[in-house]
């Protein structure tokens, strides 16, 4: 597990050194409002012991954080900030992760927010989905 440089602006505010609109909080996780948020309630879910993200993940950590990112999805929801929840983790540089400090992000979203413009798709040619998968199969046993 790689852990994160002591001075991550995630570690200061676990630290209270810099103020956060903190929503949850437990030995494990703080689950704060970001502060560029994509939609009102966009909460993180940064692990109080710090590691880069999921490929340095404590494993037990990593599942605390998506059942904590549940419970803040499901409060989102009875707020009413959102009809839905994207639930994202950006895992490396080429993914878009700009914190070394691993985070969930817990995004509310609605009809028609306007938010996720429509994507493209990489569509797989004839036998190019069979071969991936038998790559990615016999790397996982």
């Amino acid at each position: 597990m790689t852990l994160v440089p002591e001075h991550s602006i995630f570690t200061k505010i676990i630290n209270r050194e810099v103020p956060a609109d903190i929503v949850y909080e437990d030995d494990m996780v703080i689950a704060i409002l970001t502060i560029e948020p994509i939609n009102h309630g966009h909460t993180l879910v940064i692990p109080k012991v710090p590691f880069e993200n999921i490929f340095d993940a404590d494993e037990t950590v990593l599942g605390h954080m998506m059942v904590v990112a549940k419970k803040i999805s499901l409060a989102l929801l009875s707020s009413e900030l959102g009809s839905g929840v994207n639930i994202i983790m950006n895992n490396g540089g080429d993914s878009g992760q700009e914190v070394w400090h691993a985070h969930l992000h817990v995004i509310p979203r609605a009809k028609n927010d306007g938010v996720v413009p429509p994507t493209s798709r990489n569509l797989y040619r004839d036998n190019e989905a069979a071969l991936v998968a038998l790559t990615l199969k016999e790397l996982l046993q």
